[in-house]
């Protein structure tokens, strides 16, 4: 129901009230029809539910029948750990999983605890929760709406609805019908919205919507939807998936070859769950929840906080960057920037040209000396502007010397305000408005055209214009009225303000371009005002379009969605189309950044792929939806972070490409070498040490690579591109290297009747995979060039993981445990021998993949 177009009796009539308000039998009925005026939550999971789908994984599930096997055949120690790893990883994601849900309760902080209701004829406080359609409301400056309200009377109301509406300066409200069907929200000056602060004046109106019927009501609504898939949920996933179906068809294999040989069926068991533990890499979704938790931390330092971990390396994904305006890519306070003065007004002042004189007088900002200024942002920017001019000092003794003895209060109706002063040759009129409202006001010897022309062409360059006039009088007219002070004015002269864009927000916006992310500014603002700010910080170009809600709403789904990848300007869009253009870009395969601050923002910072919300300015609905949060409101923080995001996820992928090769190698290994006619070379246990500790420590100090030199000048990389993308063929052939090694060994070892040939083994996997990740730690650059200890904290994972593998090794209780022997002298530099072969054949690689890039370069 378009309720802004209907006049009072019409809004009476449907919601079945009056004058005097609701009766009491009537309020109780609509109360039981339309239930209470509060903000219903999404039903909550119970916390048991939320534990038991951390086991749904098909990897976690093959890890468990592993377990479970293992504990009916006996082996026991492997039973316990193998549980110990899946229970730790389903408390990581439980815990990450019950953090998630806490919007729908800030915006329940929000809302207005009580109401000033009239029932009955008489008026009375209630809690706003009991408030139905059709009840009669008061309002005064300093309540927050209680419901959707339309209005029936408005004395020099103005409502700060930045919030909902992304609007920086609060809005005159009036209480007359408007003629446009489809408005915006903030368009619609005879309605109040539920949470909205009233900032100036008093009001009567009727409550039209409740609860989630409201406005934010629908926002929450919206917040309910579930979240999106991160790049790296996406990519594991997939992963999981493929390796899964790969895990068990070797291992069906593996068991069917057994059985042709004529093997036992316990052993080919054993072995096949040996097989199904060496493919699944355990220490993989603890690595890059650590690697995102770090990367996390040093955000933090750089102004970034992360709310939810995946957002750490979805920013390295992120194509898009839908940004709100204001208080985002501007500065979000009003700041006068053309003041143009009447030539032929003198001062009436100590020499102050009058329009200063005017800007300075004509205000009802507070000056406090500990707090500064308070008041409406524009009238605070016009005596900023007179300060900077001349001084506070000044400022006190203007306002001393023309005291103010009169006034006509601001009326949305005639978009004006007339304050009258004292002076030495009477009394000083000045009234301060809309240019249309102040230029029907002036003298009519005075040509208006030039003015009207100068404001118009400030007005399209997305100035905000106010006129002032003024008149000396002999005295006070008997009674102080529009039409007794209002005329024959002289003209003062014209006021533009902005609210500035942030400098470092048009160098941030000029790196996006760089590194390929293009950036959108979606506001509630208007069209010429957002357009001007856009185009100087370069968001919007010659080329590129500008669209309203209005068109987006009359556009159909498939024209929009041809467009939607040249649009750089959204404005005075609505939250549901602030949603709807996130999901235009997702279907277009975009990852989408949305940046916020406003009640307006949190759908859409919950559907975008990741959230961004301003820590100073943002709300707490805002901050519970984003992924991430700017603790300085600083636009240029998201490069940091995005630079940030991209290095994390190449140091992912570094020990992805690590774990994989090793776990390839383990495959290799067990696959292989019944097939060679060489006993089982590992035992599960091995196999877990290996995945944990040998995988483990030095795959998590890979996270602490420095990024590359080019890391913001590449484009985003493709939404479907793999984790394994460039790096198959690596895992492939370093992979069977190191079993060729390790099983070479084994041969070696067995045909000279070494009693410690399996110890041989498990030393010789794990030490070929601390070389394999010293030569990885660049795609081209050698080692040697690089510098040992250019990464401390791989060097110092690779000491202590071989002095471990010398504890299993050596120490009596680590014998029994692990099945192992202690070596002899020979026996460990042969292993140590054979595994540094993995790190010479894999720089050798990048020695002819340094020769090849430099014959492409020249």
């Amino acid at each position: 129901m378009n309720f802004h177009q209907l006049n009072i009796e019409k809004v009476f009539e449907l919601t079945g009230s009056s004058p005097a308000g609701l009766t009491a039998e009537t309020a109780k009925s609509k109360l039981e029809e339309f239930g209470p005026n509060i903000l219903e939550g999404k039903k909550k999971k119970p916390l048991w539910l939320f534990f038991i789908n951390q086991f749904k994984d098909f990897m976690i599930l093959v890890l468990i029948g592993a377990a479970v096997i293992s504990g009916v055949v006996g082996e026991l120690t492997d039973t316990i750990i193998i549980l110990v790893i899946v229970l730790l990883n389903a408390i990581v994601g439980f815990v990450q999983e019950y953090r998630a849900e806490k919007a729908i309760e800030a915006l329940k902080k929000m809302a207005a605890l009580n109401a000033q209701v009239v029932r009955d004829g008489s008026s009375f406080t209630i809690e706003s929760e009991n408030l139905v359609p059709g009840d009669l409301v008061l309002l005064e400056a300093g309540n927050v709406a209680p419901a959707d309200i339309r209005l029936i009377e408005a004395h020099s109301l103005r409502i700060d609805e930045s919030a909902l509406t992304g609007e920086s300066v609060p809005a005159d409200k009036t209480d007359q019908p408007l003629a446009e069907e489809d408005l915006s929200l903030g368009d619609r000056f005879n309605m109040v919205y539920k949470s909205t602060l009233i900032t100036n004046g008093r009001a009567k109106g009727i409550v039209v919507a409740t609860g989630m019927k409201t406005e934010i009501g629908k926002i929450a609504q919206m917040l309910q939807q579930n979240e999106t898939v991160t790049p790296l949920q996406k990519r594991m996933g997939d992963f999981g998936k493929k390796l899964s179906y790969l895990i068990l068809f070797i291992c069906a294999l593996l068991f069917g070859v057994g059985l042709l040989r004529n093997e036992e069926p316990l052993k080919m068991l054993l072995l096949s769950i040996s097989l199904a533990v060496a493919a699944i890499p355990e220490a993989l979704p603890a690595l890059i929840t650590v690697a995102l938790a770090i990367g996390a931390r040093r955000m933090v330092k750089k102004n970034a906080l992360i709310r939810k971990l995946p957002a750490v390396e979805t920013l390295g994904s992120v194509t898009y960057i839908c940004s709100d305006k204001t208080g985002t890519l501007t500065q979000n306070k009003m700041k006068l920037i053309d003041a143009e003065p009447d030539a032929s007004a003198e001062p009436v002042f100590n020499n102050i040209p009058v329009l200063e004189t005017a800007m300075a007088l004509n205000n009802d900002v507070q000056q406090n000396d500990n707090a500064g200024l308070k008041g409406d942002p524009t009238e605070i920017a016009l005596v900023e502007h007179f300060i900077e001019k001349h001084s506070t000092s000044a400022l006190k003794e203007l306002h001393r010397q023309l005291a103010r003895v009169s006034e006509l209060p601001f009326d949305s109706e005639r978009k004006s305000m007339t304050t009258i002063h004292r002076h030495a040759n009477g009394f000083l009129v000045i009234s301060k408005g809309a240019v249309e409202s102040i230029t029907n006001s002036l003298s009519s010897d005075i040509p208006v055209e030039a003015i009207l022309q100068k404001a118009n062409t400030m007005a399209e360059n997305g100035i905000r214009v106010l006129a002032f006039g003024y008149k000396i009088i002999d005295k006070l007219p008997e009674q102080v009225s529009v039409e007794t002070v209002e005329t024959d004015l002289k003209f003062a002269g014209l006021a533009g303000m902005i609210d500035p864009p942030r400098e470092e927000a048009k160098l941030a916006i000029g790196e996006c371009k760089t590194a390929g992310i293009i950036t959108v500014m979606i506001t509630g603002d208007h069209p010429a005002t957002a357009s001007a700010i856009a185009r100087q910080i370069g968001i919007l170009t010659e080329s590129d379009l500008v669209m309203t809600g209005k068109e987006l709403q009359a556009m159909p789904e498939d024209v929009f969605a041809a467009k939607v990848e040249r649009v750089r300007v959204y404005a005075r869009v609505s939250p549901e189309q602030k949603l709807n253009i996130v999901k235009a870009l997702q279907k277009k395969e975009h990852f989408v950044a949305m940046t916020g601050d406003g009640v307006n923002d949190a759908p859409s910072l919950k559907t975008s792929n990741i959230g961004i919300a301003m820590g100073i300015n943002g709300t707490d609905v805002s901050k519970e939806a984003a992924h991430m949060i700017l603790l300085d409101d600083n636009f240029a923080t998201i490069v940091k972070a995005v630079k940030e995001g991209r290095r994390i996820y190449d140091n992912i992928r570094k020990f992805v490409k690590y774990i994989m090769t090793c776990n390839g190698a383990e495959i290799w290994t067990i696959f292989l070498a019944p097939i060679l006619g060489l006993p089982i070379p590992l035992l599960p246990i091995h196999i877990l040490w290996i995945n944990l500790v040998t995988d483990g420590l030095p795959g998590l100090a890979l996270s602490g690579e420095k990024e590359e030199k080019d890391i913001m000048n590449r484009p985003p990389r493709k939404s479907n591109e793999s984790l394994f993308a460039g790096t198959g063929f690596h895992i492939i052939w370093v992979g069977l290297l190191m079993a060729g090694v390790t099983l070479g060994v084994q041969a070696w070892a067995t045909h000279h009747e070494k009693a410690h040939w399996q110890t041989m083994v498990f030393t010789v996997l794990s030490l070929t995979q601390l070389g394999h990740v010293l030569a990885i730690r660049s795609e081209k650059e050698s080692l040697f060039s690089q510098g040992l200890f250019s990464n401390l904290p791989l060097l110092g994972a690779v000491m202590l993981t071989f002095l471990l593998q010398l504890g299993v090794i050596y120490i009596p209780y680590a014998n029994d445990l692990f099945k192992t022997q202690a070596l002899s002298i020979e026996e460990l530099l042969i292993c140590i021998a054979a595994s540094v072969t993995v790190f010479l054949a894999v720089e050798i690689e990048k020695l002819f993949k340094r020769k090849k890039s430099k014959k492409s370069v020249s």
